[in-house]
């Protein structure tokens, strides 16, 4: 898994490196179908920000967390990402059950045709 660290208005040190791909790091071994995270922090006076962005079974997500301590900002930031990578799981759980509805629907029809040709 490849983690894109880039800072606007701050030097990413060491300390915050391993955080970031510390936490990052576990959702991602929730969902290893991750291949690639790109990380933003930013510094505007005393507000700091983290933005990250993946792209996960086809579908872009995107979140952003603010505070004034960036470290509770990138905890915040894994929050909302795990959320928004299960709710996406959530969407394509309900394609599938809603594929595999409508196959069993197609299926008894059939059954029903079969029955009615053979009479």
């Amino acid at each position: 898994m490849n983690i894109n660290i880039s800072g606007h208005h701050i030097d990413i040190t060491d300390s915050i490196r391993e955080v970031i791909e510390s936490k990052m790091g576990r959702v991602c071994s929730h969902n290893p179908d991750i291949q690639k995270l790109d990380v933003i922090v930013k510094v505007d006076g005393s507000r700091q920000s983290i933005e990250v962005a993946t792209q996960y079974h086809g579908a872009s997500i995107s979140v952003t967390a603010v505070d004034k301590d960036l470290y509770v900002a990138i905890q915040q930031s894994v929050k909302k990402l795990d959320a928004a990578l299960e709710k996406r799981k959530g969407v394509l759980k309900a394609s599938r059950e809603s594929l595999r509805d409508d196959v069993s629907d197609s299926d008894e029809v059939l059954d029903t045709e079969e029955e009615e040709f053979e009479s």
